[in-house]
């Protein structure tokens, strides 16, 4: 184990990629990469950033919900992230006659802020290596090919026993968890503060919060204000604590400054967040698989579906508001998938993985180590084997688990049944009920029948196209043999003949409740069936789950003791990272040259009244117009909006602060450009960017736009 800390450790020395590249933990970025961070302009100390002993940089960043950073940027709770990281709070407190959505919203005092059930912001409070301690309890078992030195459950289990319950007893909000990294060659133990009243404080309008929506997803240049305001709020203590009106405003151990000064081009630029998932290590087998299987699916599936909710969405008002954070989270993933294999093929990654293993098979030859080439072998092996459950799975997610809302309906009927066919009416009468409150959790206000009936057509034409009739759950037999293949007749039935089909169907069967209603009921079975499919096909690639994991284990070990005295990062797994790189712009195609920063200028040349995605409010445009930007306006006269930068960013780092050489806040993280997202494979310094809203144009929006001036107030502010 020291031997391969080491190695890990010596990884650092001299890096044979740019230096902007990586997702580095904290606890090793003193050794790791902390001299090429301070030659590239930062001006802190590491302890400034990462304290274990002191509060830090580390303690002002938190995880937003369940997938997003977030940033404290005042001692009064109050918090930044991005618009789209905050939209379901958003959405879910909008309603056709007051819009948060369309119209924005802003809380002019701390009364008016909205409390936001089910949402939560965590701090890490303590990350620990305790890669010892865990090698020495998996030591203890039994079974050779054991999955444990992955297993979440199992490394968590570890977590709680090292602490003891009396810790989590004593520390109301607290949890702890273990997380491998680098194949489970090494262990951090993360203590977490979870904090769960969490209030929206204020939002843009989706005019400029989500300004070139999906037309500019994924794209540079970029003028999109992409941020909301939360606050965050605890007990008298300062502890966590549910909602009550008696919680106060959380005065966290460190907040961010924020300076109004601008970025110029090569500036020093670093970012703190929690970076989802990267795939740094796979081999060229899995580089194809990604791109033939995965991607191609996504692409085509969502191409099909978003075309058709897009329709229904610019037909009906309410349907654009039900619908808008579907469409918005279909989209970002199709076209992630679109840049993704852009990049494999712009940069031929697949050789670039083979020449990798092959410079391993020679360097594990020349050091008699056959455990590595044996540990390839069995990769590719298993990548093979698994390809066409592969590609049924990816079939049957997006296409019917993902793509047909009614595949979620509630199926678990057997309890009803038997009351139904029982004599207890009381029992009956509590069983209804809970069918009932489940049916609503599925035909909420975001579900439109007519809108699920449509895309399921669409869904199921291309799944049938794609899966041969043999290979697709059983109830799809009788779409063959009643129906004759003819899908939009078999989705009407469904639609006409299931209690969950409408409302009024659902209305009628409380009236008159029947077990044989619901053993035949059609959507029940197509769900069931849909579900039956998904943990067969799930089952079966579960058998090379263990090989994988252990001959991955081995190569990412191999690797390590390979390059020796080069530094490494270890995949993305939602855990705090920094990355750190310049401000810069990029030149993606022959003669087609980006700059590195965009100006409300670029917002007017691209209004159009006639598409959504493009409309300017008036009064953005009459703070335009007279040039009344304050103080958070440019030397040259204009309104900063965006800039780009050459960090190492993935999904997770949305709503990530970026900082300047002096740890100070200059921008909000909310995407990269299209040309980059391959980086999560393997990073592309010459295209891949982060899009970054500017701190000075979400001031400006706070102050002139929104009028709520009140909140930077208590802000520290450079200008």
């Amino acid at each position: 184990m020291k031997k391969l800390f080491i190695s890990i450790m010596a990884f650092a020395m001299t890096l044979p990629a740019i230096a902007d590249e990586g997702m580095w933990l904290l606890p090793l970025l003193r050794q790791q990469k902390f001299p090429e961070m301070q030659a590239l302009g930062l001006k802190l100390q590491d302890y400034d950033i990462y304290n274990p002993d002191s509060s830090s940089i580390k303690d002002a960043i938190v995880i937003f919900g369940g997938g997003c950073t977030g940033e404290m940027v005042s001692p009064d709770g109050l918090l930044l992230t991005n618009h789209h990281c905050g939209y379901g709070s958003i959405q879910r407190h909008s309603t056709v006659e007051q819009d948060y959505l369309t119209d924005g919203f802003w809380a002019m005092n701390r009364d008016e802020e909205l409390p936001n059930p089910g949402l939560s912001v965590t701090f890490i409070d303590k990350i620990e290596d305790v890669t010892d301690y865990v090698k020495a309890e998996l030591a203890k078992e039994t079974d050779p090919n054991s999955m444990n030195f992955l297993s979440p459950k199992f490394l968590n289990g570890l977590a709680k026993e090292k602490v003891g319950e009396e810790f989590l007893l004593n520390n109301p909000g607290t949890e702890v968890e273990i997380k491998q990294f680098y194949g489970g060659n090494q262990y951090f133990m993360f203590t977490k503060k979870i904090f769960s009243d969490v209030r929206l404080v204020g939002a843009p309008p989706s005019s400029i919060g989500k300004f070139g929506a999906d037309t500019d997803n994924w794209m540079w240049p970029r003028h999109t204000g992409d941020f909301a305001v939360f606050r965050v709020y605890a007990d008298a203590n300062g502890n966590p604590a549910p909602y009550s009106e008696t919680n106060v405003p959380l005065r966290p151990k460190q907040w961010l400054k924020i300076n109004l000064q601008g970025v110029n081009e090569n500036d020093y630029a670093m970012m703190m967040g929690f970076p989802g998932r990267t795939n740094k290590y796979y081999t060229s087998w899995e580089v194809a698989e990604r791109r033939d299987i995965d991607n191609a699916v996504r692409i085509r599936v969502r191409d099909l579906r978003q075309q058709a909710m897009l329709d229904e969405m610019l037909n009906d008002p309410a349907v654009r508001i039900q619908y808008s954070s579907k469409y918005a989270s279909s989209t970002n993933a199709h076209k992630n998938a679109i840049g993704s294999n852009w990049a494999i093929k712009k940069r031929n990654f697949q050789q670039v993985k083979q020449d990798e293993q092959d410079n391993l098979i020679a360097w594990s030859k020349k050091n008699c180590e056959p455990e590595y080439p044996d540990a390839l072998l069995t990769l590719e092996e298993i990548v093979e084997n698994r390809k066409g459950l592969r590609f049924r799975s990816w079939m049957l997610d997006e296409a019917l688990s993902r793509g047909i809302e009614f595949t979620a309906v509630p199926t678990q009927i057997e309890p009803l049944v038997l009351a139904l066919k029982g004599k207890d009416k009381e029992l009956q009468k509590q069983e209804l009920r809970a069918l009932e409150q489940a049916y609503h959790r599925f035909a909420n206000q975001n579900y439109s029948y007519k809108v699920d009936r449509r895309i399921a057509k669409v869904m199921l034409e291309e799944y049938c196209k794609q899966v041969p009739a043999a290979e697709q759950p059983a109830y799809f037999e009788l779409l063959q043999s009643k129906f004759k293949g003819h899908v939009d007749e078999f989705v009407d039935y469904i639609f006409d003949n299931s209690i969950y089909g409408s409302e009024t169907n659902f209305n009628a069967f409380l009236k008159k409740p029947t077990a044989k209603a619901l053993e035949n009921d059609p959507m029940i079975l197509f769900a069931q069936s849909v579900r039956n499919e998904d943990m067969a096909l799930k089952n079966a690639l579960k058998e090379f789950d263990e090989g994988y994991a252990l001959a991955h284990r081995s190569y990412v070990k191999g690797l390590l003791a390979m390059y020796g005295d080069k530094a490494n990062f270890p995949d993305a797994n939602f855990t705090l990272r920094l990355t750190y790189g310049q401000v810069r712009g990029y030149e993606p195609r022959d003669c087609d040259t980006y700059g590195y920063q965009t100006t409300l200028d670029g917002v007017m040349e691209k209004e159009d009244p006639t598409n959504w995605e493009f409309v300017v409010p008036d009064k953005l445009k009459s703070l335009y117009e007279a040039g009344n930007f304050g103080r958070y306006g440019m030397s040259n006269g204009k309104m900063p909006v965006a800039f780009c930068a050459t960090t190492h960013s993935t999904g997770g780092n949305s709503g990530s602060p970026v900082m300047n050489a002096n740890g100070e806040l200059i921008g909000i993280n909310f995407d990269r450009n299209w040309e980059g997202v391959g980086g999560d494979i393997q990073y592309l310094p010459d295209y891949q960017r982060s899009i970054i809203v500017d701190i000075r144009y979400v001031l400006f929006i706070i102050d002139k736009f929104a009028g709520a001036g009140y909140l930077l107030d208590e802000m520290d502010i450079i200008e």
